[in-house]
């Protein structure tokens, strides 16, 4: 039991950690997002020029903060049915569904960080973006287009965070069913940036 307790509050600092740095760049991607989207608004209905390159920006910037910023909704919870259902069961039997729910959510982020992986290093990887471009030089003479694996790393950062935050919401759930939720460290409640 001791044992399962420090790889459980272990886990649940590193996922902290890694949770607050991927709300942190989530953020700026989405503040960037909104910042490229007014740039464009601007461009094709002020100056009736519209650039080339935002749409593909603020994809590319909408994916980087899902992928980040996803992992820390799950950590929190506030999935309304199931927790509706789980309030209405009695302690052990929600922490039994629990573990069952977080076992198969193992088992399809499992699948899906194989999908992720075949996303960056698969053919669709391997094209280029049509308008994103990047200086590859320190005088900015030559630039390169964004490879399309830039953006697919989103969705493998994403799912192995999900993934990260499963196993640890698994073993807590483990942990609470076999010896009671004493000495578990809480889940912090998370300040995003004050926009809540």
């Amino acid at each position: 039991m001791t044992a399962l307790l420090a790889v459980c509050n272990g886990l649940g600092l590193v996922n902290g950690a890694l949770l607050a740095l991927g709300r942190w760049i989530g953020a700026t991607c989405l503040g960037l997002m909104v910042i490229v989207i007014l740039a464009q608004v601007f461009f094709r209905y002020v100056v009736n020029n519209a650039l080339p390159w935002p749409e593909e920006a603020s994809r590319f910037l909408m994916l980087w903060s899902t992928g980040l910023m996803a992992p820390t909704a799950f950590r929190r919870g506030g999935f309304v049915a199931i927790d509706m259902v789980a309030r209405l069961l009695p302690r052990g039997v929600a922490t039994g569904l629990s573990v069952i729910l977080m076992s198969l959510a193992i088992v399809v982020l499992w699948i899906a960080l194989g999908f992720g992986w075949s996303e960056v290093t698969g053919l669709g990887g391997r094209f280029e973006t049509d308008s994103l471009r990047v200086p590859v030089s320190l005088d900015l003479s030559v630039w390169m287009k964004v490879p399309k694996s830039w953006m697919m790393a989103s969705m493998l950062v994403g799912v192995a965070l999900l993934l990260l935050v499963a196993v640890e919401l698994a073993l807590r759930n483990i942990y609470a069913l076999i010896g009671g939720p004493d000495g578990l460290r809480e889940i912090p409640g998370t300040i995003i940036l004050g926009a809540e």
